[in-house]
């Protein structure tokens, strides 16, 4: 089987962390894996498939015999380096807001639109979605296909592990401090994160969205390849380290019986269903979502106050499916039929 260099930027964060555990789970061809970051970062040990490997400085990295570049240090770094990477050719898969919303960029998630991972040779980049929009899509894809979305209301609960690891810290902090009654500081959220809810994710837009909702409406729109679809969404900040969790409320072409989506969804790739409307019958993000790489659905029923509705409760480990998994199973796909 031919191998592959491949390059993983953003090597020290959080999604970079998972990035280099899952390229050796699942496997990947790796002949020879580069860890890279910014150079206050270069010089210090890495883990990849039980060794111990040296991060290297990106703005020193020759990207010319690499062949896939994997990056998430944020969309300024993709910015400088994605194309630099992309015109030496290495195939860079981004993690980052930077090029999801361009035309000539695909956004994917393979278990929805896989064949647009042939449109990389435009600009050698494909961009990653949203975390949130990626455990989504992949619970709407099959219920689209089968009888059309006209719109979708979701609220998120999303994990503190979305914003990083001074996220978890301070979530962290926060919880000792008050269970032995001292003072909370908030430096990364503008609240108080434990024992709380944050109604707020990425800067507010001039609509009074969050930049965070009106992802989740550009990119599920681009990814299904349906402009027509209307996509109202709310995004929250919830005390859980990982795995993020989606209310999902459809309002569809034609009726879809609970039954019927359960069915669908039970053989739609990457989705395992848990509907069983007992206690604990249903998936959660810390007992289901965190570790793992499925995207969990249940709570699937009829709405009530809607002919053609249906909603689903979506649970997904943000760092893996949400980030670093989707990437790499783009890149998997990448080797397997394209270069």
């Amino acid at each position: 089987m031919r191998k592959f260099n491949v390059a993983v930027v953003g090597a020290t964060g959080a999604v970079g962390e998972q990035l280099l555990s899952i390229l050796a789970q699942r496997d990947f061809p790796v002949d020879r894996i580069h860890a890279l970051a910014s150079s206050r970062s270069a010089g210090r040990k890495v883990g990849f498939a039980g060794e111990e490997i040296e991060v290297g400085d990106l703005a020193e990295f020759d990207f010319s015999n690499t062949q896939i570049g994997l990056f998430s240090a944020g969309a300024g770094i993709s910015k400088e380096y994605a194309p630099k990477a992309a015109a030496q050719g290495c195939v860079v898969v981004d993690n980052t807001s930077q090029f999801r919303y361009e035309d000539d960029i695909p956004l994917v998630v393979p278990e929805a639109n896989a064949g647009q991972i042939a449109d990389y040779t435009s600009r050698g980049i494909i961009a990653n979605p949203n975390c949130s929009t990626i455990q989504m899509v992949v619970a709407l894809k099959p219920i689209h296909d089968a009888v059309g979305i006209e719109r979708v209301n979701v609220a998120t609960y999303q994990a503190v592990s979305g914003t990083g690891k001074e996220a978890i810290d301070e979530l962290d902090q926060q919880t000792r401090n008050i269970i032995d009654g001292s003072s909370v500081n908030c430096e990364v959220y503008p609240k108080q994160i434990a024992f709380n809810a944050l109604p707020h994710i990425d800067v507010f837009m001039d609509n009074g969205y969050t930049k965070e909702e009106m992802k989740m409406v550009w990119e599920t729109r681009k990814i299904l390849g349906d402009d027509s679809i209307q996509v109202n969404p709310t995004t929250v900040r919830i005390p859980v380290v990982n795995g993020h969790s989606e209310a999902v409320h459809l309002e569809l072409k034609a009726p879809l019986s609970a039954e019927q989506a359960k069915q669908l969804l039970a053989g739609a790739p990457g989705i395992q269903v848990m509907d069983d409307r007992k206690d604990g019958g249903y998936p959660t993000a810390v007992t289901e979502g965190d570790g793992t790489d499925a995207v969990y659905v249940g709570r699937i029923r009829e709405d009530i106050s809607h002919p053609r509705g249906l909603n689903l409760w979506v649970v997904s480990d943000n760092l893996r499916k949400g980030a670093a998994l989707n990437s790499i199973q783009i890149a998997e796909i990448l080797v397997r039929e394209y270069i």
